[in-house]
């Protein structure tokens, strides 16, 4: 007897099949995934630093403005990293 996650992911498969992917492609995302955290790792060190001397400061408003701007801007690299990796998915072989 199948569970209800198995028989749902039956259902998705039929729906909206897993594309294949060629080796190329796969080395493709893999580099942008590699570019992408290189990215978000050296804004994430930059505005720690700035974080910490907002800490040292005592300025709460700078620090609370900066959490934010962190957050932002991973989130603004991640839907990039989303958007080129699904162009390298639609490229056709």
């Amino acid at each position: 007897m199948k569970s209800s996650y198995e028989l749902a992911m039956e259902r998705l498969n039929k729906s909206a099949p897993t594309a294949k992917l060629s080796g190329e492609k796969k080395k493709q995302l893999a580099e942008l995934d590699s570019k992408y955290a290189a990215k978000i790792a050296e804004r994430e060190i930059f505005l720690k630093g700035e974080l910490r001397a907002a800490a040292e400061k005592g300025d709460a408003e700078a620090y609370a403005q900066i959490e934010k701007q962190l957050v932002s801007e991973r989130k603004k690299f991640q839907n990039e990293l989303e958007e080129k990796k699904e162009e390298v998915r639609r490229q056709t072989s």
